[in-house]
């Protein structure tokens, strides 16, 4: 990455991590039952209440407003005297809570900031009482007995204004307990139940009387009802015997006559049973025949039914088997064109790896065609320098690299002429010596220095370049004696070209060449 952009990119790096913790440190969220109050940068202060915001570190503040149900006990701490001039020590429950709208909160944030449920409670309890003593100057002891609620009502109207001012709402006012200076609640507690003593045991004698002359009449109505009963019932017997006397008469007659039309009709029912036993006979007999005619086309339309299925079952098996040999080809057919379909697919695929290996393979031979033509091109550079300074360095040594390059060649040219003898395997020489004291084996030793001597005068007849001379140049009797100078020589140590390194060369020739074979000497 470029240097002028990373001093911008790290610096919004660190402004970044700075907002970010700069978020997470002002990030408050309110419980339901307490309001955040942020003050500080505004004119007026932002207020949460069950929910998140953001506070700006050093620049603003937090600050709580308790806004849940408080209870605040209320006593009159002493006896407070009643409109009626009896003292009374009453104990009261109050629930209040903070206003959390409208201008209330803000009256409320004057008087009640950042204070716990205890002090706030402390607070209000003063102005409670004086509303309660006030209320309880205003009220008889026996309709504060007899209606608490209202006096709780009376309590918590009265007191609503003082608390309004303060930014607080009195949800209920509730008497716990109320006493007075005399006991005269128990007192009236005691004449209210002489009263209802006295009532109890009057409604009691009344309700005894009540109870005695109900008794006697239902004795009376009872009594007339059972006179009634018993002669109702004496006149029901009397008529059911006539009914029943009657009653038998008729059933006699009734019964006389039900056994002649019995006998008649017993009669009747012999000769209809007779008659309908002979109509079941011939009935019978139809039956039969027609039963044996309806077996014989049962049977016949069986033989004709088991035919049939027989037929159509034959037909079935040959049409189900066709089916299955028709399925069976065509799920043969499917399979061959599915497979034909994969090979296709895979052959596709093969030939377009194919020719993406090939693109792959001629992008590589272009590239290597690149290369090596660079490398040519390189080395034929190369070797024209080379070949360059060579030029030089000949124009500029003269003689002396001549004689350098003949030197050199020297080593090629003695193993080009020991070649030969290295694909030799055997030699027979045949030869008993010349009388000069060679044998054949020493001019077969002899044959590479003589063939290498050779060229060396072959040299000097083609180049006027005698090396010998060369050789023998740098002696002192060339020197002294013969006054032999050769133009160049000295530059001939700088090519690293000395006497000794032809004389080694002249006598190595010969040696160089290897037969893997020693030859065999036969005299």
């Amino acid at each position: 990455m470029p240097d002028f952009l990373t001093g911008p990119i790290i610096a919004a790096v660190i402004i970044a991590v700075i907002v970010i913790i700069i978020v997470i440190c002002s990030y408050v969220k309110a419980p339901p039952d307490k309001a955040y109050i942020i003050s500080g940068l505004r004119r007026n202060p932002k207020i949460l209440i069950g929910r998140a915001g953001l506070k700006m570190p050093f620049f603003e503040r937090k600050d709580e407003l308790l806004i849940k149900q408080i209870s605040i006990d209320i006593k009159t701490d002493g006896y407070v005297p009643t409109a009626d001039f009896i003292g009374v020590n009453i104990d009261a429950v109050a629930k209040v809570r903070v206003m959390s709208e409208g201008e209330g909160v803000k009256l409320a944030m004057k008087n009640f900031l950042n204070m716990k449920e205890q002090q706030i409670a402390e607070s209000l309890v003063d102005s409670l009482q004086g509303n309660m003593r006030e209320i309880i100057g205003t009220i008889t002891l026996k309709d504060l007995c007899n209606d608490r609620k209202k006096f709780g009502d009376e309590v918590q109207q009265k007191a609503q204004e003082d608390m309004k001012r303060l930014g607080i709402e009195i949800i209920s006012c509730n008497v716990q307990h109320v006493t007075d200076e005399k006991d005269l609640i128990n007192a009236l507690g005691q004449d209210n139940m002489a009263k209802i003593q006295k009532d109890a045991s009057i409604a009691k004698a009344q309700a005894d009387r009540d109870v005695a002359i109900a008794q006697a009449q239902a004795q009376k109505e009872a009594n007339d009802a059972k006179v009634a009963a018993d002669t109702e019932i004496a006149v029901k017997q009397n008529e059911l015997a006539i009914k029943r006397a009657e009653l038998k008469t008729v059933e006699d007659s009734k019964q006389a006559e039900a056994d002649a039309a019995y006998e008649i009709q017993k009669e009747n029912q012999r000769k209809t049973i007779e008659v309908t036993k002979t109509n079941a006979d011939i009935a019978r007999q139809e039956k039969e025949v027609d039963l044996k005619r309806r077996e014989a086309e049962v049977k016949e339309q069986a033989l004709d039914a088991e035919v049939k299925k027989k037929a159509e079952a034959e037909k079935f098996a040959k049409q189900q088997a066709a089916d299955a040999s028709l399925y069976e080809r065509q799920r043969k057919a499917e399979a061959e064109k599915f497979e034909l379909e994969k090979q296709a697919e895979a052959r596709k695929v093969q030939a377009e790896a194919d020719l993406y290996a090939k693109q792959q393979e001629a992008e590589g031979i272009r590239k290597v065609g690149e290369a090596e033509a660079a490398a040519i091109a390189a080395k034929g550079l190369a070797e024209a320098e080379a070949l360059e300074k060579k030029a030089e360095a000949m124009k500029k040594y003269g003689q002396a690299a001549m004689m350098e390059m003949i030197v050199k060649a020297l080593p090629e040219m003695a193993s080009a002429i020991a070649e030969p003898l290295s694909t030799i395997d055997k030699v027979t020489i045949i030869d008993s010596g010349n009388g000069n004291g060679e044998t054949g084996v020493s001019t077969m030793g002899s044959y590479v220095p003589s063939v290498l001597a050779k060229t060396i005068e072959s040299v000097k007849e083609a180049t006027g370049i005698d090396i010998r001379e060369i050789m023998k140049a740098n002696t002192y009797d060339a020197k002294v004696n013969k006054n032999i100078t050769v133009s160049g020589l000295e530059n001939v140590q700088t090519l690293n070209v000395s006497t000794g390194d032809i004389d080694k060369t002249v006598s190595g020739a010969s040696a160089t060449p290897e037969a893997p074979t020693a030859p065999t000497t036969e005299a």
